[in-house]
C-alpha cells in the first residue's frame, strides 16, 4: 500500500490565517478565546454526561442554576474560575487542570 501525498490538505492554522490573521492579531485573539470558553462547555458536558447526571441534577449539587449550567455547555458564557471550580470539584468530583 503506498501513502498518498499531503499536498492538497490546508492545515488548521492555514485556514484561521486566512479567516481571522495570523497569531497575536486582534481577531485571531478573540477567537482564540472564545475556542477555549467552547472547550470547556464541551468539556463539562461530557463528564456531566458520563456521571449520568442532568443539567439540573449537576446545578442542585454545586449550588448553582440550571440555566447557568446550561449556558456554559452550550456557548461557552463567562465563567467565574470560582464558580467553575465549584462546579467541577463538588457537582462533578473532578480535578481541573491548567497549562500555560
Amino acid at each position: 500500500m503506498s501513502k498518498k501525498s499531503n499536498n492538497n490538505l490546508t492545515s488548521l492554522d492555514q485556514i484561521l490565517d486566512q479567516k481571522y490573521g495570523k497569531k497575536g492579531q486582534t481577531k485571531r485573539k478573540a477567537w482564540e478565546k472564545s475556542f477555549e470558553t467552547f472547550k470547556i462547555g464541551v468539556l463539562m458536558e461530557e463528564a456531566r454526561l458520563k456521571k449520568g447526571m442532568t443539567q439540573a441534577e449537576l446545578a442542585e449539587k454545586c449550588g448553582t442554576k440550571k440555566s447557568y449550567i446550561s449556558r456554559i455547555e452550550n456557548d461557552g458564557s463567562d465563567i467565574r474560575l470560582s464558580t467553575l471550580l465549584k462546579i467541577i470539584h463538588e457537582g462533578l468530583g473532578a480535578e481541573l487542570t491548567i497549562r500555560f
